[in-house]
C-alpha cells in the first residue's frame, strides 16, 4: 500500500492519508470544500460541492488518475433537501456512466460543512 499526498491540499488535522493506493485501486479519504489555507468554503452550495469535487480531483491527480476512473463515490450531505442541488453539480462533473454511489445525510458537527465526498478509483487498464 502507498499513501498519496498533495501539497496544495491542507493537512486534515487528523491521522489519515489523503488517499491510499492498494494494487490497482485508490481509496480517497473524505474531502470537504476546503481552500489551500484550510478554511472551509461556505455560503454557496454549488461552490461547496464543486470545492469538494475539486479536492477529490486534486487527490486523484496526485496519483495520476482522473474523475473518469471513479468506480465508487460516497457523498455525505448535512440535509436531505441538498440531494437535488448536489445531483445538479455532480452530474456535470462525473463521467457517464456514473460510478456506483451512496448518499447519506449526516451531522458533521461543524456548522459550516454541508458536503463531504470520498471515493474509490480504479487505476488499472
Amino acid at each position: 500500500m502507498h499513501p498519496i499526498q498533495h501539497d496544495d491540499l491542507p493537512a486534515a488535522g487528523v491521522p489519515l492519508s489523503l488517499a491510499m493506493r492498494a494494487g490497482d485501486f485508490l481509496f480517497v479519504s473524505g474531502q470537504i470544500p476546503t481552500r489551500p489555507d484550510g478554511s472551509v468554503l461556505i455560503g454557496d452550495f454549488t461552490a461547496e460541492v464543486n470545492g469538494a469535487l475539486d479536492n477529490v480531483q486534486a487527490v486523484l491527480s496526485a496519483a495520476g488518475a482522473t474523475l473518469a476512473q471513479l468506480v465508487k463515490v460516497n457523498a455525505y450531505l448535512s440535509n436531505a433537501a441538498l440531494f437535488a442541488p448536489f445531483n445538479e453539480v455532480y452530474v456535470k462533473r462525473v463521467a457517464s456512466p456514473p460510478p456506483a454511489r451512496t448518499t447519506v445525510v449526516v451531522d458533521f458537527g461543524h456548522p459550516d460543512v454541508r458536503v463531504e465526498i470520498d471515493a474509490i478509483a480504479y487505476l488499472g487498464s
